[in-house]
């Protein structure tokens, strides 16, 4: 049967779907084994992704989008979002306000498929988790061990921020913390659903900057 995802915005595992839109795709990819397959649509498509897997394995879905930009007009609710993230604010010595924040998101869905052999890799995402074992397969005494990337080598100390959805819906939130190789283990239950969620705060490159404003 086809796999069928949507692209959602929002927290708590809630959030309306958003159809497929070329401009807002950066690169969209079904990963089987050492298969690759761009994702394609057509505008307005919802669910947005369809994909036909051709063999049992661990489906991997990665999906970038293209850099868009919210604006700041208060230092507070700016602030609220770095604490809330666990960011380091000297990257922006004295912003000014109104300050606009350009943004990309990079995320990778696991999915069973029939027979789950096979496991993850890094698929070379700007930032990217890769589950060290296969969530549908493997021994997970001690939760599921998950190392974070960023820019292709391990981010150690980062904040990992965890939602887990229990079957009758009740979200659950907690904060973890990767370690000097960068990762960090998920607490798992069967019959839950699991999203990490990790930020990177930089400063732009000044072209980039400039194009923005």
């Amino acid at each position: 049967a086809k796999v069928v995802a949507n692209l959602r915005n929002g927290e708590n595992f809630r959030g309306g779907p958003l159809s497929w839109f070329e401009p807002r795709i950066a690169r969209s990819l079904a990963l089987m084994g050492d298969a690759t397959q761009a994702l394609s649509g057509r505008a307005g498509d919802l669910p947005a992704i369809n994909h036909q897997p051709q063999q049992d394995g661990l489906l991997r879905l990665v999906h970038e989008t293209t850099l868009a930009t919210v604006p700041y007009k208060e230092p507070e609710k700016f602030q609220a979002f770095v604490d809330h993230k666990g960011l380091d604010s000297s990257a922006l010595p004295d912003p000014d306000y109104p300050l606009s924040e350009g943004y990309r998101r990079f995320a990778k869905a696991l999915i069973r498929v029939g027979d789950p052999k096979g496991s993850d890799s890094f698929s070379g995402m700007e930032t990217e988790f890769v589950a060290l074992k296969n969530p549908y397969r493997d021994t997970l005494y001690g939760g599921l061990p998950v190392r974070l990337y960023y820019q292709g080598k391990p981010r150690a100390d980062a904040q990992v921020e965890l939602y887990e959805r229990a079957p009758d819906g009740a979200v659950t939130r907690y904060w973890l913390r990767t370690d000097t190789k960068g990762e960090v283990h998920i607490p798992v239950q069967p019959g839950h659903s699991y999203l990490a969620d990790a930020v990177v705060l930089r400063l732009p490159d000044a072209a980039l900057a400039d194009e923005r404003n």
